[in-house]
């Protein structure tokens, strides 16, 4: 078995790590190098750009998506985050006058979140430009390419849900 070694910066810990026997670290640590090469360019030009963050734009998607709006709870599970992050996030947004909040009808202690008019129209000006910068970061794939890793992903996904499962 040949021994694990790093070489080269600790930003590219992927493309350091020398090894013919360990391709599973060596995946994991591409994933991970891609997923924080992609959310960090978007983080900066989203800030650049439209002076917002990502977890405020991640919580405008998910409101625009769901068009009866969402309750804290849904929206906490669906960015896979605590409720005091939404808390914080949808207080802010509702200040700006983006979010409102609603009586949620079958239970008084809740709140339904929505997209106001104004919210809406700030959400839908950013949504183009965020797509042309996910298209041009994928632009050295195929769709072929994309839809295989896709799948190849999609096996992934479940295999880690697997073994969470099982221990």
């Amino acid at each position: 078995m040949s021994e694990l070694r790093l070489q080269g910066t600790a930003s590219d810990r992927e493309s350091a790590l020398v090894s013919d026997d360990k391709l599973e670290l060596k995946l994991w640590l591409r994933l991970l190098t891609c997923s924080n090469l992609i959310e960090g360019e978007v983080r900066a030009r989203l800030r650049e750009t439209f002076a917002t963050t990502l977890p405020r734009f991640d919580l405008l998607a998910q409101i625009d998506r769901a068009p009866d709006g969402l309750t804290m709870g849904e929206l906490s599970s669906r960015l896979m985050v605590s409720n005091g992050n939404v808390t914080g996030l949808t207080d802010a947004l509702e200040r700006e006058g983006l979010v409102s909040r609603l009586p949620e009808p079958e239970d008084r202690r809740s709140l339904r979140i929505r997209l106001t008019p104004s919210g809406k129209r700030a959400f839908d000006a950013m949504t183009p430009t965020h797509e042309q910068w996910i298209d041009q970061m994928m632009a050295g794939l195929t769709r072929a390419e994309m839809a295989h890793l896709l799948e190849l992903l999609g096996r992934l996904k479940q295999s880690a849900q697997r073994a969470g499962a099982a221990s």
